[in-house]
């Protein structure tokens, strides 16, 4: 890129594309083989290993015609929600949310959230509002989930930006001023943003806020104004995202139980990927999105802003019935026989952990109550 290119376009690398480039981009992935094979073993999973050659030709006739009339970003996303819709009838028993009504729709907000699952936790959040007439979000995504080209153009056909991870030393703190810069840019321009409250998923269901993350919202801007100040003009509002069941919970559970026998688990090449579709096609029961309220008064610290949003994330999580059960509480006699038989699919410590999983958020929900 030129340097010219830089000044009139900074955030080119890690933006989310443009109207303008969606076309481009599309007809790219219609042209890609290894996008191409990876649907057909989607559709065909069977199939597709020994008379895959016969298939994919169809495929790419099919995926052509279906985003033939695909013109831009909106467009791209209202095909996105057609299978959301589907996806959420099959693998959801039900799907609420609370605290909208404390949102201005002709506000930019930067949603912080609880983060459980890699791609359902910000397609929830945008599905919430897409129903309720309100602009769809810009949403964080990590370099390590972008390993083929094929899946960043998806991404950043659906609104998402490059949070670069893998950058060490002196270019990790220039893609953190750039990502700190490109937040704010966006919300300043009337954006919404989604990020994870912390780098990765928290496996054990024990929400935490990083303050590093809230550093980096600040560095953009520490030469023009205080910590305090850039938290009012980011307008945050925590948000909790909760799963009756969470369909990557063994595979978090066993990971988890091999941490703390052989002190390292070492994740497969295609891991993460297996994760987002176990995530999307897996049973999740009831799932809700509860906002918070945006964050006002004066913060001094990362870390007062940090317990901040994970006190509003801990009294807006909605506690399933599978939470109560794995915490002890009192529940009905068919919730907690689907709960056990739930755990049943894990043996020895992962089955602890699982239900650790589940009933942390009944105990941090406590302490936020009592004020601790």
């Amino acid at each position: 890129m030129s340097e010219q290119d830089l000044l009139n376009d900074p955030y080119r690398a890690i933006r989310p594309y443009r109207d303008d480039e969606v076309a481009d981009v599309l007809h790219g992935l219609i042209h890609n083989d290894e996008f191409i094979r990876a649907i057909t073993h989607y559709q065909f999973p069977r199939l597709s290993e020994w008379a895959g050659w016969i298939f994919r030709p169809i495929v790419r006739i099919l995926l052509a015609a279906r985003i033939g009339d695909v013109e831009d970003v909106k467009g791209f996303q209202t095909m996105v929600a057609d299978y959301m819709a589907k996806m959420i009838a099959r693998t959801t028993t039900r799907m609420t949310c609370s605290g909208l009504e404390r949102l201005d729709e002709d506000e930019a907000y930067l949603f912080v959230s609880n983060h459980r699952d890699i791609a359902m936790d910000p397609a929830f959040v945008n599905w919430v509002r897409y129903q309720y007439g309100m602009s769809t979000v810009r949403i964080a995504i990590g370099d390590n989930l972008l390993r083929k080209p094929y899946i960043s153009d998806l991404m950043r056909l659906n609104k998402s930006f490059i949070v670069n991870r893998s950058a060490r030393g002196r270019e990790m703190m220039t893609a953190l001023n750039q990502l700190s810069g490109y937040i704010d840019h966006s919300i300043q321009s009337g954006h919404s943003i989604w990020i994870a409250q912390r780098e990765g998923r928290a496996k054990d269901g024990n929400d935490r806020t990083d303050p590093a993350l809230l550093k980096m919202f600040y560095m953009s801007q520490r030469k023009e104004r205080s910590f305090s100040e850039a938290v009012e003009r980011l307008n945050i509002v925590p948000v909790s995202i909760s799963y009756e069941y969470d369909p990557c919970d063994a595979s978090k559970a066993n990971e988890l139980a091999t941490k703390a026998s052989a002190g390292v688990y070492q994740k497969g090449e295609f891991e993460d990927i297996d994760s987002i579709v176990k995530g999307i096609t897996g049973n999740k029961g009831h799932v809700h999105v509860g906002f918070g309220e945006p964050i006002r008064g004066s913060f001094e610290t990362p870390e007062q802003l940090a317990q901040e949003i994970d006190r509003q994330i801990y009294l807006n999580y909605f506690l399933h019935p599978s939470n109560l059960a794995a915490a002890g509480e009192q529940v009905d006699a068919e919730a907690q026989s689907q709960f056990d038989a739930h755990l049943a699919q894990v043996e020895g410590p992962a089955r602890e952990i699982m239900k650790q999983m589940y009933a942390n958020p009944v105990f941090n929900h406590k302490r936020a109550e009592a004020g601790v």
